[in-house]
């Protein structure tokens, strides 16, 4: 058996949750990365990164390395991304130089309730980062993948919403993404020899790995359509009745239209914006080579393969920072996901229009083509798998991790 090159160490923050867990996994099944997890649970389940590591072990091939054994493996930290000690505690024992780079996911994402208590939104999403970003600093780890948002966009004057729309957000939350945006700009800004960063604005993330071994589920009431009517299909959410707010709008049915996009794909587009923080391409065959990334297929797109240096336009002078939106630049109405969704579980769910909700505006929709020119990116798995795959996830767990 040949050589192999040694594992990168990357740190995912929020690697339990929903989009975290996922990203994990799609980290691990390259087999190039040993992944280190840090959650303090606040939101998500620590069993989901122990079925992450079964995926990828059962994934792994009969001849399988010893070091291909350790990839498949999570190095779980529970700790508090606002306490320097807990993050301070990890880079230590992994020592200077070590950590390669970090995917920061973790974050407060309730758009309502951080209107409510904004000091704890900004305190966890910016005051969070800012700590992290000076740990990785005084410890030699220079690259950084920044799960943003699509709320940074507030009302855009444009659909689909390209990345040079206004940043003009509506809500705390979105302002706490956008203040964290500012703080990568000028960090990279001031040290363009050493950092990079790629942040990546997403719209709504959905569906499930196809084994039904890890998926969505929220603490408490779900605040998303998806989980919410799967959720009620189940019997876990004992609502009858969906209420709609508003039909309005000026759409094709009068309700909102929302760009989901399969929570694989989205995953997929965090590895290429990893990978993007390093100039170079991959060759196309070792893409092939990789075990259980047919749940990601744009992974294998001969974009993916030919990539190009993202940074590689800016002046010598300009920091080397990115922005991108990850989306399918398809947009669905919520009536048009209700559907989706009867046809999936079988479940004929009532609907009660009800008077607009603050703050909601009638398309969302994303404009994925820069993130496709520059990471290769696409996300080509339809609503109809994404139903699929999270019907296949709730319905094996009515009670999400807590299913006995």
């Amino acid at each position: 058996m040949p050589s192999q090159e040694p594992l990168r160490l990357v740190i995912v923050t929020g690697g339990a949750g929903y989009i975290g867990s996922h990203i994990v996994l799609t980290l691990l099944l390259t087999r190039r990365f040993k992944v280190i997890s840090i959650d303090n649970n606040h939101n998500s389940h620590p069993l989901a990164l122990s079925r992450v590591s079964k995926i990828a072990s059962d994934a792994l091939p009969p001849d399988a390395s010893e070091q291909d054994k350790s990839s498949a493996q999570v190095d779980v930290h529970q700790g508090n991304l606002t306490r320097v000690e807990d993050v301070s505690r990890v880079f230590e024992q992994y020592g200077k130089g070590a950590i390669w780079g970090v995917i920061h996911v973790a974050a407060y994402k309730a758009v309502g309730e951080s209107g409510e208590i904004p000091l704890v939104y900004y305190q966890n999403n910016v005051c969070a980062t800012i700590s992290l970003l000076q740990i990785m600093d005084a410890y030699g780890c220079t690259r950084f993948v920044y799960s943003s948002s699509a709320t940074v966009y507030g009302i855009p004057p444009l659909i689909p919403i390209p990345e040079t729309s206004p940043l003009k957000s509506e809500s705390c939350y979105g302002r706490t993404k956008i203040v964290s945006e500012g703080v990568l700009y000028d960090l990279c800004l001031s040290r363009p020899d050493t950092w990079r960063a790629i942040s990546l604005r997403y719209f709504n993330p959905a569906g499930a790995h196809p084994s039904g071994l890890i998926g969505e589920d929220p603490r408490g009431r779900p605040g998303n359509l998806l989980p919410l009517l799967s959720q009620m299909a189940v019997g876990r959410v004992k609502d009858t009745v969906l209420k709609v707010f508003g039909n309005d709008y000026p759409t094709r049915d009068g309700t909102c239209v929302r760009d989901y996009l399969h929570v694989m794909d989205l995953a997929a587009g965090h590895l290429l914006a990893l990978d993007a923080l390093e100039p170079g391409s991959i060759d196309k065959a070792s893409w092939a080579s990789i075990p259980g990334l047919d749940a990601a297929p744009g992974l294998k797109t001969p974009a993916a393969a030919q990539r190009h240096d993202v940074f590689a336009g800016l002046g010598e002078k300009e920091g080397k920072f990115r922005a991108f939106n990850l989306g399918t630049g398809r947009g669905q109405s919520v009536l048009e996901i209700v559907e989706a969704m009867r046809k999936t579980t079988g479940k004929m769910f009532e609907t009660e229009i009800i008077g607009r909700r603050l703050g909601d505006v009638p398309d969302l929709t994303a404009d994925p083509t820069l993130a496709g020119k520059e990471l290769g990116f696409s996300a080509p798995q339809p609503l109809e798998v994404m139903c699929r795959d999270l019907w296949n996830w709730q319905s094996k767990n009515p009670e999400g991790y807590d299913t006995k």
